[in-house]
């Protein structure tokens, strides 16, 4: 899509999606003492002291992938959430997780990439646990890579959609729910490919 090619419109894409992505963080944070949840390759022992808008704006500086990994990123972390519940993405996972999706989106979706050690380099971890995290990504996606034009337009519409609202005050008549309810409340149409096991699925980041 042509205006993700604007410097403008991906620099709000970004900001827009670190929001939406730590408040999902911050609410399984506050859900961890009632939920089971397992500790994973992904999982630090500590919170990064950066930020998530900061560090998907470096990952954004220094990656040089094209715009269209971001949203495939995106689509690989709600795919790896529903396939993954006992793993979701909080404090102490996602900065992995952010890192390990856009690597994996710009294999798949670009012709020309940095390198494993590059990312590493970038998201503030060894090659080797980069290496690491990329397999089990894999696994926790079930290999599941592929992301169809209509997959890909439903996800970037979402998001625009999302930002739209943020930008603009409720309607006078309609109760606002809360900004986590809001955002995990949308309802996804699958293409035919996705929906012989979702026909419609919660977003799950």
């Amino acid at each position: 899509m042509a205006e993700l090619d604007n410097p403008n419109v991906m620099s709000n894409l970004i900001t827009f999606l670190s929001s939406l992505i730590q408040k999902v963080a911050e609410s399984n944070d506050l859900n961890c003492g009632f939920q089971a949840q397992k500790i994973s390759v992904f999982h630090g022992l500590t919170r990064p002291t950066i930020s998530i808008q900061s560090y998907l704006h470096r990952i954004y500086k220094y990656a040089n992938c094209s715009p269209s990994c971001f949203i495939v990123a995106y689509v690989y972390l709600d795919r790896f959430a529903q396939r993954q519940p006992s793993l979701p993405i909080n404090s102490f996972n996602v900065h992995r997780l952010l890192i390990t999706s856009v690597m994996v989106a710009a294999k798949f979706m670009d012709d020309m990439y940095y390198n494993n050690a590059f990312y590493a380099k970038v998201g503030g971890i060894s090659t080797t646990e980069m290496n690491f995290l990329e397999v089990d990504f894999f696994f926790g996606l079930g290999f599941h890579l592929n992301v169809n034009p209509k997959t890909f337009h439903t996800y970037y519409s979402y998001l625009q959609r999302q930002m739209m609202m943020m930008l603009q005050p409720p309607p006078p008549s309609t109760a606002p729910e809360s900004s986590i309810e809001s955002t995990l409340k949308v309802h996804l149409c699958f293409s035919d490919e996705e929906s012989t096991s979702h026909q419609k699925e919660q977003v799950a980041i």
